[in-house]
């Protein structure tokens, strides 16, 4: 099975179903996909499940664990379970893509905080299958 998400289908899937501002894209598994584009203002509450962002277009910054972190199209950021945070001073035309996965409750090795700027990491591991 193949799927391929566009950005431009995304926005349009969101004004079509009357979202005010996400949706689900696709469920396989433990994996939900997930397309958000705020408004003016974000106003999601933590989650239950760990989850990834990749920012599909525009620019803002994330807000968490006290930490704000300047974003734009292409960063990627992870979030444990129960993590407050969100998206603040965003560009108008600003939408992030975003994953849960893993169980209930978060994977037991997530971290208690959100991801760190890229140029505090230090190794990205990469498989190829």
């Amino acid at each position: 099975m193949e799927y391929h998400l566009k950005v431009a289908q995304a926005l349009d899937f969101l004004k079509r179903s009357g979202s005010e501002q996400s949706a689900t894209l696709l469920e396989l598994g433990s994996l939900t996909v997930r397309f958000y584009a705020p408004h003016t203002v974000d106003r999601q509450l933590p989650h239950s499940r760990d989850e990834v962002y990749v920012v599909a277009r525009g620019s803002g910054t994330f807000r968490c664990c006290g930490k704000d972190i300047v974003v734009e199209q292409g960063d990627v950021l992870t979030v444990p379970a129960h993590q407050e945070h969100q998206f603040v001073n965003f560009t108008p035309d600003f939408a992030t893509w975003f994953f849960f996965y893993g169980p209930e409750g978060g994977e037991q090795t997530s971290s208690a905080c959100c991801s760190e700027p890229a140029d505090t990491l230090t190794t990205i591991n990469v498989s190829k299958t």
